[in-house]
């Protein structure tokens, strides 16, 4: 497991002093050390797999950046996704599906099983993944100018506040914000720090709290009646909101402490007053990557109304899958 609340803020604290200790070309360096530190305490031999990621990235949106063939280009682009996507479907997907493939032959009597790799899934893969991909394919469409330099963009893909659970990050708002001056700011500082502490108050008063409750009700259902099954479910809408909006409310004022600004991510989504509007403001990074990653590239509205549906179910598929490697998950984004 990562670090305890204890040990984060340890880390945090010692990272800052040194951050700003430092001068100015040198804090990237800092903040990309603190990164992999970060990672790498929860298990180190999984650096491999997020460094292999950032240099096969950062090699293939250069080599897309300086060639005007376009053929060249889009088989560059393909061989990024499928290397990225290949590490994703390894340690999140193979598993389960062999496992389903495994009860489906043993469901109609047969005997041929799929080896279970029991791999460990590394955490924030998703994260990073995606964060990845959507940069390469910003490159791609000529959006954004590759980055160049090493280090920045391998701090790029693995910021430490947001490494974990996001915000997803675009390149056009966080490439840039790390190659600036930064300087101790009390009003950020002290916003930054509210945000972590609300953060905290979140996950640790709120979210850890109400759970033990929901995770009674859910383990043992059947012994309670209607009403208490209603209060599980009001108990699970404060946990899961709680935890990841805390997480994020955490990520964001680290960084903004740091100096730099992380997209919101939660923009009070209870009070919505549709599911669209639901959408909107619930784990925004994500929402939108999936809109302009993938619900606009395959037509999004702009097509027939049989093939609009179509485009808005296969898109909440994919963001089914992609929350968890388990059939609950699957049927949900269906």
């Amino acid at each position: 497991m990562l670090f305890n609340t204890f040990e984060f803020l340890v880390f945090f604290f010692v990272t800052l002093i040194t951050f700003f200790s430092v001068p100015q070309k040198r804090r990237w360096f800092i903040l990309l050390l603190a990164s992999y530190f970060f990672y790498g305490y929860w298990k180190p031999s999984y650096l491999i797999l997020i460094a292999g990621s950032t240099i096969a990235d950062y090699l293939i949106s250069n080599a897309i950046g300086n060639s005007n063939n376009k053929r060249k280009r889009k088989v560059l682009l393909i061989t990024s996704m499928t290397l990225n996507l290949s590490l994703l479907f390894l340690f999140k997907y193979f598993d389960f599906l062999a496992g389903s493939f495994n009860e489906l032959v043993e469901y109609t009597g047969g005997d041929y099983n799929v080896k279970i790799l029991d791999l460990v899934l590394p955490v924030g893969i998703s994260f990073y993944t995606f964060q990845t991909m959507s940069y390469t394919v910003d490159v791609y469409n000529r959006k954004i100018k590759p980055e160049k330099h090493f280090g920045i963009f391998s701090l790029f893909v693995s910021f430490f506040p947001q490494l974990v659970a996001g915000p997803i990050e675009r390149a056009s708002n966080l490439l840039p914000q790390f190659k600036k001056d930064v300087f101790i700011n009390y009003d950020r500082f002290a916003s930054g720090a509210q945000l972590i502490l609300w953060g905290l108050i979140k996950k640790v008063l709120v979210a850890d709290r109400v759970g033990i409750i929901a995770n009674e009700i859910f383990n043992n259902h059947s012994e309670y009646a209607g009403f208490t099954l209603i209060i599980g479910v009001i108990c699970f809408a404060f946990q899961i909101y709680c935890d990841f909006s805390g997480y994020s409310d955490i990520a964001i004022g680290t960084a903004r402490v740091f100096g730099y600004d992380l997209m919101k991510n939660f923009k009070s989504p209870y009070f919505a007053n549709s599911l669209t509007d639901f959408w909107r403001r619930w784990h925004i990074s994500l929402s939108t990557w999936f809109k302009d990653y993938v619900y606009i590239p395959i037509g999004g509205n702009k097509v027939v109304k049989w093939r609009w549906y179509f485009n808005l179910w296969i898109t909440f598929f994919i963001s089914g899958i992609w929350h968890g490697a388990n059939w609950t998950f699957v049927l949900w984004g269906a």
